[in-house]
């Protein structure tokens, strides 16, 4: 969308507030969706109105402002923050003569920047070709061979038809390569099923400190950017809990509010970690004033995926900067850190150990010789992290599966 982000072109951003949600705080989510963009605001502009203009979403006295505010300023475009269809997009350039995009399509071209792995680079085009596709109906002369008017009506229909049967045959080539990366995705989770791996998946609203949090544990090395949508793809770590047992860090897609439906279904195989995960973390930026708000977003998506069976934490990070949330009291399942300085990590560790199923124990042994092919089995599942040869047998200091334990709890260690 924007060919070079350094002459930082100028935009203006119009929304409607019908008072269907804070519009307010949506026009300030889509400025910064605009600087990730890599464009300058030059100028907001909010209506009120009971209900969008269909023909050109604002009213047409309002149109008339924007349209002589494009003269003063002269912006590279006008990105309105709502689905605009095809006719209004014509209907609103026409007027203004000012190119004209809309939330989602400026969404599309970040995460069209964003997207590095084959994986996202297909969910980004799925997720542009569906949304192009009932669009170009609207389009009318821009489809058109010849023109509008008498006698290339016949040309216009057979290239608009042409296009969508394009579009249509690249939406079912896309979505069968993603369903190959989704077959190979689901046997990686049986294997770490089959394999006992513990997974934690990372996920919260964009920019709250996901990448940041993933990079200090486990030195990722994952771009983490003061930036909506620095990153898009899924990354796994795995680190040591202070139990002794081992869990795979999952981070997933931040969300936004009012994240188009068709680009959650585009990004569902990378959000569908979570629903797979022994343990969610979601991670809250207790600097931002509407964190509640945020983290329903989060909590609403979780629900959409079938993850409320799934133990979640409430990660409350950034507290470094903040001074607000002095009165939300820490718990098992409530944990206030600082991912960018690793404050309040080890309390962290210890609240996804708990929150873990109890697939293994870690435990003292003292094992009779004679017994000593019980380490082997111990190996097989488990860990050893310490072993003495004594006089009386082999002291232990072992994680144990929990299908392995009843064979040595009778060897265990009284403190």
């Amino acid at each position: 969308m924007f060919e070079n982000i350094l002459d930082k072109p100028k935009v203006i951003l119009v929304c409607v507030d019908t008072g269907e949600y804070d519009a307010e705080k949506s026009l300030e989510e889509l400025e910064e969706l605009t600087k990730t963009a890599g464009a300058e605001v030059a100028a907001k502009v909010i209506q009120k109105r009971p209900s969008s203009e269909v023909a050109t979403c604002v009213g047409p006295g309002k149109l008339t402002e924007i349209a002589e505010l494009c003269a003063s300023i002269e912006p590279a475009q006008l990105i309105f923050d709502h689905e605009l269809t095809a006719t209004q997009i014509r209907n609103i350039e026409d007027i203004t003569k000012t190119h004209t995009i809309d939330r989602t399509m400026l969404i599309l071209d970040i995460f069209a920047q964003r997207a590095t792995t084959k994986e996202g680079r297909l969910q980004v085009e799925l997720a542009q070709q569906r949304y192009r596709l009932p669009r170009l109906a609207g389009m009318g002369i821009k489809l058109s061979r010849l023109g509008g008017g008498i006698g290339t009506r016949g040309p216009g229909e057979t290239k608009l038809e042409t296009d969508k049967r394009h579009i249509r045959t690249r939406i079912e080539n896309l979505q069968s390569e993603l369903k190959e990366i989704e077959m190979r995705r689901e046997i990686s989770r049986k294997r770490r099923k089959k394999d006992n791996v513990l997974v934690a998946a990372i996920v919260g609203y964009t920019n709250v400190g996901k990448s940041t949090l993933l990079n200090t544990m486990t030195q990722a090395g994952v771009l983490a950017e003061n930036k909506l949508f620095a990153t898009l793809e899924t990354t796994s770590r795995s680190i040591e809990l202070p139990d002794g047992r081992s869990v795979m860090l999952v981070d997933t897609v931040g969300l936004i509010r009012r994240l188009p439906h068709h680009l959650v279904e585009a990004f569902k195989s990378t959000l569908e970690e979570a629903a797979n995960a022994d343990v969610i973390l979601h991670i809250c930026d207790a600097s931002a004033e509407d964190v509640k708000e945020q983290a329903q977003v989060t909590l609403d998506l979780l629900n959409e995926l079938g993850c409320k069976d799934i133990p979640i934490l409430t990660v409350l990070n950034k507290c470094d900067i903040t001074n607000g949330i002095e009165d939300v009291q820490e718990d098992e399942k409530t944990i206030k850190i600082s991912a960018k300085n690793a404050e309040g990590l080890e309390k962290l560790l210890n609240s996804i150990s708990k929150a873990l199923p109890k697939s293994s124990f870690r435990t003292k042994l003292l094992l009779p010789y004679n017994m000593a092919s019980l380490l082997s089995l111990i190996r097989i599942d488990g860990k050893v992290f310490q072993e003495e040869y004594q006089p009386e047998g082999i002291l232990v200091d072992a994680l144990v599966d929990i299908k392995i334990y009843p064979k040595v709890e009778e060897y265990k260690i009284k403190q």
